[in-house]
């Protein structure tokens, strides 16, 4: 129940309505205690219960109550008890006291006279020996007043501790004002201040010797005790005059808010005094059989009250409401008008008419009760009334008395239930009809126009005319227009998103707005516009708009409360974030709007009037800044798997967790349920969600690695903060996941693909030699047959042929043509043979190339002496035997060749037994062989075509170098896997040499 106090010299002279700030302002003194948004905490689940002793904020963000049950710490949505673990003798011990100084620390004054500090989130015992604390207050200086009963006042500071006087009498409250003084109020011996390190008692005034509170003020105090209220600077104390139905009401507690709001918490109740006077609200949820305990005003400017049986909070909002819980006529409304004289009137939708004017409601009494207005307009001093039976009605005030005339069918109107009114700049009166059309009251006569004029429909809802002079009328049908004596009707076909117009406005610059069923569109061009992105508020059945100094438009549609820049709809881009919803956090008491001809309204002053479905609401939107506190983001546990990790600590995340849960918070007390997170997982998410009003974000089936979970919040305003909460983590793999596992994996795999590939080879290697070995077989079966046969036969026919040269007489002409056959037979003899060695397996009695093709100069025995070497690099390897021949066969050609065909002077032979590799080059200084040749080789000639055929059998790499006159050289090179014959031993060194040393020789040279 709220009262109004008899005057005194604060008199009470009105409750202006003004509207309120936004930003971290106190609560506005012109408000009734009742347009406050109030909400208490009183019954279990949602206040664990206790009496409230204490209430602070620290600068995290986070509000303290301190009860005779033990601590709670409140982020505006959910109490939590909070346990002094380090300190176990403290734990659910009952609060007296909870103070916050300017560094952030809690400050908690315990019963059994123990006072514990709060720092980093850890709890101790403050160790300055102090064994029976009192009291505690702030001083001047950001620094604790305590009073200890036996070792006196103490200040408290950062650095260190200063005695400020002796112990005196139990002290029960404390202060310090302007003038340095510090204030202790007793128990029982009055009221003391301390200068210079003296104590001094101040009872002038002061009837009674308990004082309960203090309010330091400049250099005055104010001082609450159990008989009343009072003031003074120290020589004399007056008692200040409080409603007389109080009595001598018990003081508990004093707090003066930022805007110079003094409240003062009592036994019965609460009191708010100011310039304007004195109000005072019982509150008796919070109270109880007790009083007001403690008053706290927190960072955003809300006011904490704390009581025998809870919490509350009273704070500010940007619309007062005029509501049905303080007047029945408040319960459903009708449309609204505010004249030239700040009076507003209102016509609920139960019938009769109304006056709202410096707080006070007066009631037409020319309107019946019963009866319902449909429209209220006016020009000047005049208003007309819109009503469901009695025509249009002309309303004047004169001397305080309020002169009336109606105008029905008798007088010509064309229906008595005029549903819209509207009076032009010329004076005449314009009364839209249910369903008779619209009619024209001027200098006495009214004119009728219907459908059959060329309006929509006959019946409408709502009249404007704009500057240029024209007449528009809202009709389900579609939007007319009469200008100059013509009529036009303007539907979906020219724009409109709904042929059903609720509502007109125009707009500072001239524009005409229509509110129709399916949305808002602006006139321009013959057209109206529609925005071609906005959000799916202002597709709503619009039912009223109006507009501020600032250009911004304030709509009510169906079911929300909006304000649009202008500019933003003008351009046919309307953000989500550019509609701003209210709703009861913001003063509403509902938000669904009245159709009506004119449901929201401005008046001179600027302010906008809502007349919704419950309630009459204004704001003032110069009040309303850009800024406003912004909300403090908080993370506030991590969940692995219903495992809760320590936060406090290095975070680790077990292997392979299913579902982690970060869970957090966002700190604006003033409007909670509208904060809004958003979050992004660095290692994880590619950018930050969406906005969400849920306290929690899952994740599912994080791999191992390092993370970082970030965190923004917007307060109630939709104002995102700058600062944002962080939290480093690491999810620890499983064994398998480990770095080591995963290279050992690697290594084995590689292993196993090398084995395979090895295994591989040594089946291509053994198919290879059979393969050889069977050529190496038939060229000795060949060499057989052709010794055996064509060699033989050679052989023998040169015996005969040297019988019979000798049985030539010496002068025969024939002899000679035989010595020459002789001679030609016995060549292709020598060939023959050098041919069937060549095809036998090369040097069967030794394995050693280099001696085998040292040999091959003497068994050539060339005419001029050549100078020939064979060079060896590395040890000498052990050759596979078939791949030796061939390696054998193609440097034995490269060496005939030198020696029959290069005319060199030098031929030289390099071997070299490299790890990887078997390389032989054949190089000679001659007179080298033609390109043609080098490409093709000789006609009839197949040393060169042979050696390639047989390197390439091989698998080995054949190159010729040669210039006509610089000689030739013939590189042979031969993979390691095929040239050398290796055993299991060779292999297994071979492949440790490769691992541990690098892939080196065993000169240690790398041959790759």
């Amino acid at each position: 129940m709220i009262c109004w106090l008899k005057q005194t010299r604060w008199t009470l002279i009105g409750i202006v309505l003004a509207g309120l700030v936004t930003d971290a302002r106190a609560l506005d003194p012109n408000r009734l205690p009742s347009q406050y948004v109030r909400e208490q905490w009183t019954t279990e689940p949602r206040f664990p219960g206790g009496v409230v002793n204490g209430i602070a904020q620290t600068t995290d963000g986070y509000l303290w109550i301190g009860t005779d049950r033990g601590l709670l710490r409140f982020d505006g949505f959910d109490f939590r008890p909070v346990s002094f673990t380090s300190i176990t003798t403290a734990s659910n011990v009952p609060i007296l006291q909870l103070l916050a100084d300017a560094g952030g620390k809690l400050w908690i004054r315990l019963q059994g006279a123990d006072l514990v500090r709060q720092k980093d989130g850890k709890f101790g015992s403050v160790g300055y020996g102090l064994p029976a604390i009192t009291a505690l207050s702030k001083d001047n200086h950001d620094g604790l007043l305590v009073s200890d009963i036996e070792q006196g006042t103490f200040r408290f500071t950062a650095d260190n501790v200063q005695k400020l006087g002796p112990s005196s009498p139990p002290v029960i409250s404390m202060a310090e004002t302007a003038d340095g003084k510090v204030w202790l109020g007793t128990l029982g011996d009055g009221l003391f201040f301390l200068t210079g390190g003296r104590s001094t008692n101040v009872n002038s005034g002061l009837p009674d010797r308990k004082i309960n509170s203090l309010l330091p003020i400049g250099e005055e105090v104010w001082v609450g005790t159990d008989t009343g209220l009072y003031r003074g600077n120290g020589t004399d104390f007056r008692r200040l005059e409080l409603p007389s139905f109080l009595g001598n009401v018990q003081v508990l507690s004093l707090l003066r808010d930022r805007d110079s709001n003094i409240w003062v918490g009592t036994t019965r109740g609460l009191l708010r005094i100011n310039g304007k006077g004195i109000s005072f609200s019982e509150e008796n949820e919070l109270r109880g059989d007790g009083g007001i305990n403690v008053l706290f005003e927190d960072r955003e400017g809300n006011l904490w009250i704390g009581g025998a049986r809870g919490l509350g909070r009273i704070r500010d909002s940007a619309f007062v409401t005029y509501s049905s819980v303080s007047d029945r006529r408040f319960e459903h409304n009708g449309p609204v008008y505010v004249d030239p004289e700040g009076r507003t009137w209102l016509a609920p939708a139960q019938g009769g008419l109304y006056v709202l004017q410096n707080g006070r409601v007066q009631s037409v009494t020319s309107i019946p009760p019963n009866e319902v207005v449909y429209s209220i307009s006016g020009r000047a001093d005049v208003v007309w009334a819109g009503r469901q039976r009695g025509g249009i009605t002309r309303l004047q005030f004169r001397n305080g008395a309020i002169q009336t005339q109606s105008y029905t069918e008798a007088n010509g109107l064309a229906q008595n239930s005029a549903y819209a009114v509207y009076e032009s700049r010329d004076g005449s009166v314009w009364a839209g009809t249910l369903n008779g059309g619209v009619s024209k009251f001027k200098d006495g006569h009214f004119t009728t126009y219907t459908t059959t004029n060329g309006l929509a429909s006959n019946t409408v809802s709502s009249i404007l005319e704009t500057r240029d002079g024209a007449m528009w009328f809202a009709t389900p049908r579609g939007l007319s227009s009469f200008s100059n004596g013509q009529w036009r009707t303007y539907t979906t076909v020219e724009g409109l998103p709904s042929p059903e117009v609720n509502c007109l406005f125009e707009d500072s610059s001239g524009t005409l707005w229509s509110g129709t069923s399916g949305g808002l569109a602006s006139f321009a061009s013959n057209r109206f516009q529609v925005p071609h992105e906005s959000p799916d508020v202002l597709r709503e059945q619009i039912v009223g708009m109006a507009e501020d100094k600032s250009g911004r438009f304030w709509i009510a549609t169906s079911a929300h409360v909006l304000r649009v820049p202008r500019d933003k709809l003008l351009s046919g881009v309307v953000k989500a974030v550019d509609a701003r919803e209210y709703d009861q956090t913001d003063g509403l008491q509902s938000t669904e709007g009245v159709k009506r001809s004119r449901s929201v309204v401005s008046d001179s002053a600027g302010r906008i009037w809502f007349s919704l479905n419950s309630g009459l609401s204004v704001v003032d939107p110069s009040q309303i800044t850009d800024y406003s506190v912004p909300a403090l983001p908080h993370i506030e546990a991590i969940t692995a798997d219903n495992n809760t990790a320590n936060l406090a600590a290095s975070v680790r995340i077990p292997p392979s967790p299913r579902r982690i849960t970060f869970e957090y918070t966002g700190l604006s007390l003033a409007g909670p349920g509208r904060v809004r997170f958003r979050y992004f997982l660095e290692g994880f998410d590619s950018s930050w969600s969406q906005p969400v009003s849920a306290r929690e974000a899952v994740y599912t089936n994080l791999g191992p690695g390092s993370y970082r979970f970030r965190l923004v919040a917007s307060n109630s305003e939709g104002q995102w903060s700058q600062s944002e909460a962080t939290v480093d983590f690491e999810v620890e793999p499983t064994v398998w996941q480990t770095w080591w596992f995963l290279a050992s994996s690697a290594a084995l795999v590689l292993l196993f693909v090398w084995f395979l590939y090895r295994y591989r080879l040594h089946q291509l290697a053994k198919e290879f030699s059979i393969r050889l070995e069977e050529r190496v077989g038939e060229r000795t079966r060949v060499a057989q047959d052709l010794h055996d046969t064509l060699l033989q036969g050679f052989l023998s026919a040169s015996m005969l042929l040297h019988v019979a040269e000798r049985q030539l007489p010496t002068d025969s002409p024939a002899k000679p043509r035989v010595q020459r056959v002789l001679e030609l037979m016995g060549q292709v003899i020598e060939e023959g043979r050098i041919t069937l060695k060549g095809l036998r397996s090369a040097d069967t009695d030794s394995r050693d190339l280099a001696q085998s093709f040292s040999r091959i100069q003497d068994e050539l025995s060339p005419p001029e002496r050549i100078d020939y070497r064979v060079t060896v690099e590395g040890p000498s390897r052990p050759l596979h035997p078939s791949v030796r021949d061939e390696i054998y066969l193609i440097g034995r050609e490269a060496l005939l060749n030198a020696f029959r065909h290069s005319k060199a002077n030098t031929i030289e032979v390099e071997l070299e037994y490299g790890l990887k590799q078997l390389r032989i080059l054949v190089r000679d200084d001659g007179r080298g062989i033609k390109p043609e040749v080098l490409v093709s080789g000789r006609e009839g000639h197949w040393g060169l075509s042979g050696m390639r055929e047989r390197a390439e059998v091989i698998g080995a790499s054949l190159k010729l170098f040669s210039r006509a006159g610089a000689g030739t050289e013939v590189e042979l090179s031969v993979p390691g896997r095929i040239a050398y014959e290796i055993d299991s031993s060779q292999r297994s060194r071979r492949w440790f040499s490769r691992v541990f040393r690098g892939g080196t020789d065993s000169n240690g040279s790398d041959k790759s």
